[in-house]
C-alpha cells in the first residue's frame, strides 16, 4: 500500500489513422476538489500543461495536489490534425481517390477526459485518436 498522499498522471496519444504516436499535441491538466459548500462540484483549477513528445507521451505533468477528487485532461486535437505531419506511406499516396484524414480537419477540436482520483494512485490515461473518433482507457 502506498504512503504517498498525492496522485500522479501521465498520458500518451496514438494517432490510429496514421498508426504512429501523435507528437506535438497540447495537453492541459486541471483539478478540482470534492463538493463545494453548496453541495455542487468545486470549480476547476488549472494545474499544468504540456505537449506530447516524439513518442506521443507527456512525461512532465505535475503531481496532483492533496484533496484532488477529479482530474481533467484536455487534448487540443484540432491543431494536430491541421498541421502537416510526416510523409504518408506509399500505400496512402497511391489512394489518391480517398480523402486524406489530415485534409478533413478534426471533427473533435478538443478531447476532454475527466476521471475520479484516489490519493496515492498513478493514472495513465492513453488517448487513441483519429479525425472522427477517439477512445480512452486507464492504462498502467
Amino acid at each position: 500500500m502506498s504512503t504517498t498522499t498525492t496522485a500522479s498522471v501521465s498520458t500518451h496519444v496514438l494517432d490510429t489513422s496514421a498508426g504512429r504516436p501523435a507528437a506535438g499535441v497540447a495537453v492541459r491538466l486541471s483539478v478540482r476538489a470534492g463538493a463545494d459548500g453548496s453541495g455542487g462540484p468545486a470549480a476547476w483549477a488549472a494545474h499544468g500543461a504540456s505537449h506530447t513528445d516524439a513518442d506521443g507521451r507527456c512525461t512532465d505533468l505535475p503531481a496532483l495536489p492533496e484533496g484532488t477528487a477529479h482530474a481533467r485532461l484536455v487534448f487540443e486535437t484540432e491543431p494536430y490534425f491541421s498541421t502537416p505531419q510526416a510523409p504518408q506511406t506509399q500505400q496512402a499516396e497511391e489512394q489518391q481517390d480517398a480523402p486524406r484524414a489530415r485534409d478533413s480537419g478534426a471533427f473533435f477540436p478538443e478531447v476532454a477526459i475527466v476521471f475520479a482520483v484516489t490519493p496515492g494512485e498513478h493514472y495513465h490515461v492513453p488517448l487513441l485518436l483519429n479525425p472522427f473518433g477517439y477512445s480512452v482507457y486507464r492504462g498502467s
